[in-house]
């Protein structure tokens, strides 16, 4: 198995043409990749979908099309990543789905290596968006263990004062200052002011 492929990621495959559908089943399970196949867009939307894994939709299916699936995962909020396949080499169908947020698309019939790569690709953008968002709570986790004065301390010490300018700022002593400064960095777990800059920008990510 490729160690590069994260055993929790599921690659989520929506096709109703059986031979299609069972042919890149096999392929990339042979690469090491887990598969939940669908031969239709029902059975994914009732399908428990996990955080780690990405989508692959067939673009021309009857009943729910893969542009309108799409649709219906964004509205749900999933932030899977989508890609498409098109049969019809239509690139304005592909270039649709683009914009809608997918972040890369097929035309059928598809060479094995590229499957490959455009499904790795998007399991590493999904792997790289769950890593910042467990970063981001995890930085907000911190900053909200502080005192209000701590909390203070550290947004005047990211906006690049010195300790005897958030003294002036706060009617504080430089020694006060330095005290609470030492345990900002204590309770927040970084040794550098610029590691404190990079946890305060990850907590901003999310709104905190």
């Amino acid at each position: 198995m490729d160690p590069s492929v994260d055993p929790a990621a599921i690659v989520h495959l929506v096709d109703d043409d059986d031979g299609v559908r069972e042919s890149m089943q096999f392929l990339l399970e042979s690469e090491g990749f887990a598969v939940r196949a669908y031969a239709g867009a029902q059975a994914l939307l009732d399908a428990v979908l996990p955080p780690a894994g990405c989508v692959v939709i067939d673009l021309h299916m009857p009943g729910i099309g893969g542009l309108q699936l799409q649709s219906i995962l964004n509205a749900r909020g999933c932030a899977l990543p989508v890609v498409v396949m098109t049969g019809f080499a239509e690139v304005s169908t592909a270039v649709r789905a683009m914009k809608a947020g997918a972040v890369d698309f097929l035309e059928k019939p598809c060479k094995p290596a590229q499957i490959v790569a455009v499904v790795r690709r998007s399991l590493e953008q999904n792997r790289q968006a769950l890593e910042a968002a467990a970063a981001t709570e995890d930085a907000e986790r911190r900053i909200a263990g502080l005192t209000p004065r701590e909390q203070e301390v550290l947004a005047l010490l990211t906006a690049g004062n010195s300790t005897k300018e958030i003294a002036r700022t706060l009617g504080a002593s430089p020694r006060t200052i330095d005290v609470h400064r030492a345990r900002v960095f204590q309770k927040l777990r970084v040794e550098s002011l610029p590691e404190l800059v990079h946890l305060t920008m990850a907590a901003k990510r999310g709104g905190g």
